[in-house]
């Protein structure tokens, strides 16, 4: 299918690889011992020796001196499945893959990968063709002068297509004559390859000390990547993470002393076995919120040791106050509180402070047990649930008593809780 979806194949690449695989499966498995692992085995072993080979196919490779990156991509790709079918499962996550050296001598000192197809200019055109009585191989022939790194593949009523074209507008004025365009997508690889370049050299060398965050939500992700964490673990309130996933976490960043934040009090035990599973050096930063965990991040100082970090950043994030806000998953009473099923809920550090039928009014209803007239700045993340001109009334309201405090509104997209606030 992939080589009919093809312009030109080109041999020597990912398809030379996934064809020899499958045919090192499909011989295997007519024999007698026909087993998955079996058959899995004879793929590997065969997209093994089709990526040694792929410099005697495509001389850009031999040139060089490498094999393509693509198929040692898809390489690796089958020998993770084949680890799994044979029972690696412990131990697989930690083993590094192993890279194809090219069976030319040339190549067999410079065993490193490369993109033999890599196109860079122009731009990258994709989108779904839908109509009636569509013939994919006259679309390709219109298309192939259009561009390069052509796929065409589909059937009579819908096809996909993939260009790399200067003139995307031609494209799809040819393809709209058809029938209806969906799903288009244009990418200027001219700017994402200058946007690159810069991010080359703007790129710092590894830190000494590196931060692993347990996170819930791509915003509050973002957060946490920005202000320094390199490994985000997704966790938090009905969803932790297993010791495992912290362990490969860990593992997984370039240094070989590590700050872990757990960010959710029913992690903290959690993170701290990962301490006996590691040679590196772990502390727990025993952040229970996410606030806390940012306030944490925030004093990190790489030009002190671990331990210092460790107690510095905890220090600092005991000094600040933790608002949730989120909905009761049963009807109770709690410290005189009565609540029924799904009314919002507020929290303070833990402690239930009010219950509301909306989420803005119990989070007033907590704001106004701190006093703000002490705070400098307050954050509000909200939740996937939240609509932000909500969240600018909130904002409008604290500013309107507390003209001297600093309101900041993020998308934090966490799930179960329509605001986590951070009073500093």
């Amino acid at each position: 299918m992939a080589y009919k979806g093809l312009s030109n194949p080109v041999e020597g690449t990912i398809h030379t690889v996934g064809r020899d695989a499958s045919s090192g499966a499909v011989e295997e498995a007519s024999n007698a011992n026909n087993e998955p692992l079996s058959v899995m085995e004879a793929a590997v072993s065969a997209a093994g020796d089709s990526v040694a080979d792929t410099p005697k196919l495509l001389p850009v490779l031999k040139e060089a001196g490498v094999v393509d990156a693509g198929g040692q991509g898809l390489y690796t790709i089958l020998d993770g499945i084949r680890r799994y079918l044979g029972g690696e499962t412990e131990v697989m996550q930690f083993k590094k893959p192993q890279m194809i050296v090219s069976s030319i001598p040339l190549a067999g000192r410079l065993p490193q990968a490369a993109a033999a197809d890599e196109e860079i200019y122009g731009y990258c055109t994709e989108f779904m063709l839908k109509g009636e009585g569509l013939d994919s191989a006259k679309i390709r022939a219109r298309l192939q002068k259009k561009g390069q790194s052509l796929i065409v593949v589909g059937d009579d009523a819908t096809v996909r297509v993939h260009i790399h074209t200067e003139d995307p507008g031609s494209v799809l004025h040819y393809i709209s004559s058809l029938g209806t365009i969906h799903q288009v997508s244009i990418r200027n690889m001219d700017e994402q390859h200058r946007d690159f370049l810069e991010m080359q050299k703007e790129k710092m060398p590894p830190a000494e000390i590196a931060v692993v965050a347990v996170v819930s939500g791509d915003g509050l992700g973002e957060v946490f990547k920005s202000l320094g964490a390199e490994a985000i673990v997704p966790g938090g309130q009905t969803m932790n993470p297993s010791t495992k996933d912290l362990l490969w976490a860990v593992e997984s960043v370039a240094s070989d002393k590590v700050i872990i934040l757990p960010n959710n009090k029913n992690i903290v035990l959690t993170a701290e076995q990962v301490q006996s599973l590691t040679t590196k050096g772990i502390k727990v930063v025993p952040s229970k919120t996410i606030p806390q965990g940012v306030a944490a991040l925030l004093a990190l100082d790489y030009e002190v040791d671990l331990e210092a970090n460790a107690r510095m950043m905890e220090a600092s994030s005991s000094r600040v106050k933790t608002i949730e806000v989120t909905h009761a998953s049963r009807s109770t009473k709690v410290g005189g509180l009565k609540i029924k099923k799904k009314q919002a809920i507020g929290l303070l550090d833990d402690v239930l402070e009010a219950v509301g039928d909306s989420p803005a009014e119990v989070l007033h209803h907590v704001l106004a047990k701190l006093d703000l007239g002490r705070a400098e700045i307050v954050t509000i993340y909200l939740g996937a649930d939240t609509q932000p001109a909500e969240a600018e009334e909130v904002k409008a309201a604290i500013q309107e008593q507390h003209p001297e405090v600093e309101v900041e509104v993020v998308e934090g997209g966490q799930p179960h809780y329509n605001y986590i606030v951070s009073v500093e």
